[in-house]
């Protein structure tokens, strides 16, 4: 499949109705997950075939990308019962057979629950406004666990120094795949502006 091809399926995936603030919802972009989902397929074949864990998942948009990159089985991790609902709304109606979904707080997940579970971790955590300050760390360091083999993530740029010195106390590798603008469409009343570019990073991490 092409990355062209694997957006404009991508455009289709139903996103949050009611977006929560302190749950920091806001929607992958198709640009933004295609382009991760196609790197790790193509780049370094952490995709096909492989079990593979979507923290943080949301309505599904970077486990149906996977799925359609014929992973093995992608399994979605949320909180949001909400947002689970139209993930499984969304797989119905690409009729995808290869994903499963959990609902539980990836904050308090016991240490050991999932652990070296999965080939390959895929997620856009959330960032750590001020009510979750810390909390990508959290995900990421979650995510080192249940993962046998890499973990993707999208992180700010501005933050890149104190992931790579965690990576660094961690005893992992850390690679920036790619720098993104991450195009944050206004989703909550506060915002000002129609919408607003974050530097982001994908990272990569192996051990």
């Amino acid at each position: 499949m092409k990355l062209k091809e694997l957006e404009s399926c991508l455009q289709q995936v139903d996103t949050f109705e009611e977006p929560k603030i302190l749950l920091e919802q806001y929607p992958t972009s198709p640009h933004i997950a295609a382009c991760m989902l196609y790197t790790i397929h193509n780049t370094f074949d952490d995709i096909k075939g492989k079990l593979i864990a979507d923290l943080g998942c949301g309505c599904g948009v970077l486990s149906i990308g996977a799925a359609m990159l014929d992973a093995g089985l992608c399994v979605g991790f949320d909180i949001d019962e909400d947002a689970l609902d139209i993930f499984k709304r969304n797989v119905e109606e690409f009729e995808i057979s290869n994903t499963d979904l959990v609902q539980c707080d990836m904050c308090s997940l016991e240490a050991d629950a999932y652990s070296d579970k999965f080939d390959t971790v895929i997620m856009n955590p959330p960032f750590g406004t001020k009510h979750n300050q810390g909390i990508d760390m959290t995900f990421l360091k979650t995510a080192l666990t249940m993962a046998k083999g890499a973990v993707y993530s999208l992180h700010k740029s501005s933050t890149r120094g104190h992931i790579q010195k965690k990576a660094n106390d961690w005893g992992l590798k850390m690679e920036v795949v790619a720098e993104l603008r991450y195009d944050l469409p206004a989703s909550y009343k506060f915002h000002k502006k129609k919408s607003v570019d974050i530097h982001v990073d994908f990272l990569r991490f192996s051990k």
